[in-house]
């Protein structure tokens, strides 16, 4: 069957013509929306993203900053310990302070109780000096019409034990610190004190006394010299010579006991050099009298120790007896001194040795 051809209308290419124009415009529509959607996306992921990038900016900032004041944290917290630490040993401090402060306030006051005592015995000194003078130069005036006479080597004599005479007699009168009392916490108190009250110490001026008294009790006819020593000897000569004075001199003796009133008990005790100065007359002494309170504490050879033990006072004690002269008596006359219990003994020994005597006078005495 022949197909017969259809006849295209104009008006069905004018709707196609429509539609495809209608269909373009959607097209173009939706490629200027699309275009613009994708433009703000764009701008939009844009500033999310920076936002994200901020936020983590922010984010490691803050853990930069958390770790800062971490450390800041710890490091404050070492420091409050440490703050903490040096608080309680301040508190502890303060408390051993306190004690000390309250300790030195009882020291300071038993010091200045213990100085009120020594200004009235000062006082007290003082009030009986011209009594005390008196006597002095009136012992001094007598020839020893008192003594009883002893025969014997040199025609020594005795008083109480103590055996007094000879033609050439020897004092020798300790005046280290330890003369200054019989307790060592009353020395160490002294020592510290001015020597106008050191030389007013009971003990020191019952040795001086004792010294003038013997010297006025000496025979007429007999020689003296007076040596001090401490660490160190002198004599009393006013040119320090070591020679003998007549016993009835009065200008020199009294010059002799003048230097002795000068003296000040300081420093320790070297019995040796004490005991040595006899080789340094010209002729030598058949008589010596010894005035101390104890054992020696320094020798010859110099320490760097600042204590002396018992024993080691005893070794300088014979030590000390071997530069002695053979054949010379030694009196010892021994004031009282604590913590010193082996003198006695000693002394007592030394006497025997030597043919001497051995007294400890009352604290009266002379």
């Amino acid at each position: 069957m022949k197909k017969t051809k259809k006849k295209i209308s104009s008006f069905n290419l004018a709707f196609l013509d429509i539609m495809f124009c209608g269909f373009g415009a959607v097209v173009l529509l939706v490629l200027i929306i699309n275009s613009h959607i994708v433009s703000d996306n764009k701008i939009k992921n844009e500033d999310l993203t920076a936002e994200v990038d901020k936020v983590k900016e922010e984010t490691q900032a803050a853990k930069i900053y958390h770790r800062n004041m971490k450390e800041s944290l710890e490091k404050n917290q070492s420091e409050i310990e440490e703050l903490e630490k040096q608080l309680l040993e301040i508190s502890e401090q303060t408390s051993d302070f306190k004690k000390k402060k309250s300790k030195e306030d009882a020291q300071s006051q038993a010091l200045k109780n213990h100085i009120n005592v020594l200004q009235n015995d000062i006082k007290s000194i003082a009030k009986n000096n011209g009594q005390q003078r008196q006597k002095i130069k009136t012992a001094i005036n007598k020839s020893g019409n008192k003594i009883r006479q002893y025969e014997g080597d040199g025609h020594r004599q005795y008083l109480t034990g103590l055996k007094l005479g000879g033609k050439r007699i020897l004092f020798l009168i300790d005046n280290s610190a330890s003369m200054l009392d019989e307790t060592i916490v009353n020395i160490i108190v002294k020592r510290n004190l001015s020597d106008h009250v050191k030389r007013a110490s009971r003990k020191w001026q019952q040795a001086v006394n004792s010294v003038k008294w013997m010297v006025a009790n000496l025979p007429e006819n007999s020689q003296l010299a007076i040596v001090s020593f401490n660490e160190n000897t002198q004599s009393l000569n006013r040119d320090k010579s070591f020679k003998w004075v007549q016993s009835t001199d009065m200008p020199r003796v009294n010059a002799l006991f003048k230097d002795l009133q000068s003296l000040v008990p300081q420093n320790g005790t070297n019995l040796k050099k004490a005991l040595s100065a006899t080789k340094l007359f010209s002729q030598r002494p058949d008589n010596i009298i010894l005035i101390t309170d104890g054992l020696p504490t320094l020798g010859n050879t110099k320490t760097s120790k600042s204590k002396i033990t018992a024993l080691e006072r005893i070794k300088l004690f014979e030590k000390a007896i071997k530069s002695l002269p053979k054949g010379i008596p030694v009196n010892t006359l021994l004031l009282p001194m604590e913590g010193d219990p082996m003198a006695a003994a000693l002394f007592w020994k030394l006497a025997i040795d030597s043919k001497g005597s051995f007294i400890t006078p009352s604290r009266d005495w002379p």
